[in-house]
């Protein structure tokens, strides 16, 4: 007997010591195996592969200082564990991020408080004006939900929360949520950026100036070097010859910039300019065309409230239309349009002035799923065309913004009164259906000039013209002013692009811009993580309120019940077993 409990003895010993031993082997591969199970349908709490690049090729540390400490509302509380367990998920790909949660507002002294909003917002983070209900009723709380990253002697802004108009509270912190991976992963790849790449505003057809494009060039030269170009039937105005061979003297064509851009024009392109922006095509450039195919304008509607809108004659429509895209000379009135100041009388000595919507500036919400666009604001754009996409091979086509249903098309010669905001709106004429104003297009482009170069471009022809391009990226916008900031009334300096002073409401204008030169710039590679879609799975609330007292019953028993049926079942079983 005595021999029987000294071998169960050693032999319950040796279990442990295998057991132990087995723990501590796990422990010692997982340290340096790093693997997490993701069993969520959406892969929630995977990173994409591009932000794993990213973290890997991370050397030095990138520190967070997150202003999302407090007591906040449920959902903002949310919004703060969803960004803490990213971090968290950053930091166990690469030890470099660090981070901490602040409160601006924990200092009991006003004039602290004030301090420590002001610098926030000098940094770049914008406040939030919360309704907060306390024992002694409603309060007003200031937040800052945002972020300020420190990589090296550089710092960013992180705007963590998404404003976006007429969507549920809900709703816009769901997307918050689904934007923080691509928005984190994005300010690390600003930071550690050691070459900027180089784009180009086009000039000489009378393109949008430095003032009018002021704020969205502020913005890009945090992420590229910024020049302003003129062509000026330069054959190497766009590509340039580069040397890779000294030995034997062996050049190559590449393009001088990563992305030209093409904002608002108002006069013809000659021949040569065309075929010069061609061949920066052909060689692999990409292009953010920002056109409008009919010219009009608010200044002339001013000064005398009615004016006639015409065709541009830009001399464009041909080459894009063998792209892929057909300008159509025609104006989109959508009934979601953008509301603008009209004086209606005087009251004493100040004029009264009310909003009126004016159908030729269509309201465009993005609807598209693609990155360059998924959970933007809404964009305002200024007398917009049309654009219909053409049948050409190995072209993929995006249409990214589009026009509400509620929308008509108006031919051109056309006459533009703002007697129109007087006249009583016929719905029936606003049917639809929606019109594209924003298209991609990716794949290999056909040269417009292919078997048809003039005589007087055989001299340019020799350089190197190439028949079909490299796999490159361009997007037309039928509205040039989608880029142009507003300036300030009266004292006349540039406003942010979007920001519209009339109405104080910031539209989406700037981040659609940084999104379409990023996605053309760096291809799909960080910006595809926007395209992320977490289902937003909030209760009935009709279920609640009209079942209330049955659920609460159903929550607080059931997992009793569970309890004592698991005991009972416990119990037979051993006396079961026992009594065999």
């Amino acid at each position: 007997m005595k021999k029987t409990k000294s071998h169960n003895g050693f032999r319950h010993f040796s279990n442990f010591i295998i057991v132990l031993i087995a723990i501590i082997v796990i422990n010692i591969i997982s340290s340096s195996v790093f693997t997490r199970f993701d069993l969520t349908t959406e892969k929630r709490y995977t990173l994409s592969p591009a932000t794993k690049d990213l973290l890997k090729n991370l050397d030095d540390i990138v520190y967070f200082r997150v202003y999302l400490e407090g007591d906040f509302p449920a959902g903002f509380k949310r919004l703060r564990r969803a960004t803490k367990e990213l971090l968290d998920e950053f930091r166990a790909y690469n030890k470099n991020i660090q981070y901490e949660f602040i409160n601006p507002s924990q200092s009991e002294n006003a004039d602290e408080r004030n301090a420590t909003y002001q610098l926030l917002v000098e940094q770049g983070l914008n406040p939030t004006n919360l309704q907060v209900k306390t024992k002694t009723g409603m309060d007003q709380q200031v937040i800052f939900p945002g972020a300020i990253a420190t990589y090296r002697n550089r710092e960013l802004p992180i705007e963590l929360l998404n404003a976006q108009m007429n969507v549920p509270p809900e709703a816009v912190l769901n997307n918050s949520i689904q934007n923080l991976e691509f928005k984190l992963a994005n300010v690390i790849h600003k930071l550690s950026k050691k070459v900027k790449p180089k784009i180009a505003f086009i000039e000489g057809h009378a393109e949008l100036n430095l003032d009018e494009t002021y704020d969205i060039t502020l913005a890009l030269q945090e992420d590229y070097i910024v020049e302003r170009f003129r062509i000026d039937s330069n054959i190497n105005a766009l590509v340039s010859r580069v040397l890779i061979d000294s030995t034997n003297s062996e050049y190559k064509l590449q393009p001088k910039y990563e992305a030209i851009i093409i904002a608002k024009p108002d006069s013809a392109f000659s021949s040569k300019d065309k075929f010069i922006i061609d061949q920066y095509v052909m060689y692999g450039g990409k292009i953010l065309w920002l056109i409008d195919p009919v010219l009009t304008s608010m200044d002339s509607i001013q000064t005398s409230e009615s004016t006639v809108a015409i065709e541009n004659p830009l001399e464009l429509k041909d080459q894009l239309f063998t792209y892929g895209i057909k300008l159509n000379a025609d104006l989109v009135m959508d009934l979601n349009a953008m509301p603008i100041p009209i004086r209606t009388g005087q009251m004493g000595n100040q004029p009264q002035i009310d909003f009126f919507p004016w159908y030729y500036f269509p309201l465009v919400t993005p609807t598209s799923a693609h990155p360059v666009v998924r959970n933007l604001n809404a964009i305002k754009t200024q007398f917009v065309s049309s654009l219909d996409t053409a049948r050409v091979r190995n072209i993929k086509k995006t249409v990214l913004l589009k026009s509400s249903p509620y929308t008509r098309t108006v031919g051109v010669p056309a006459m533009v009164s703002l007697s129109l905001i007087r006249q009583e709106t016929d719905e029936r004429l606003y049917q639809g259906p929606s019109k594209s104003i924003a298209v991609l297009l990716e794949g290999v482009f056909e040269s417009h000039y292919k078997n048809r170069v003039p005589p007087s471009l055989m001299e340019a022809k020799e350089i190197g013209f190439k028949d079909f391009s490299k796999p490159t990226a361009m997007i037309v916008v039928s509205d040039g002013d989608i880029i142009k900031n507003q300036f300030h009334i009266p004292n006349g300096y540039p406003l942010p692009l979007g920001y519209d002073q009339f109405t104080r409401e910031t539209f989406g204008n700037k981040e659609f811009i940084l999104n379409a030169v990023n996605y053309l710039t760096d291809g799909p590679g960080l910006i595809s993580i926007r395209s992320r879609e977490l289902k937003l799975r909030l209760l009935d609330k009709t279920k609640i309120n009209n079942q209330r007292l049955a659920w609460q019953i159903i929550n607080v028993v059931t997992p009793v019940l569970i309890v004592l049926l698991a005991g009972v079942l416990l119990i037979w079983l051993r006396k079961r077993k026992y009594t065999r």
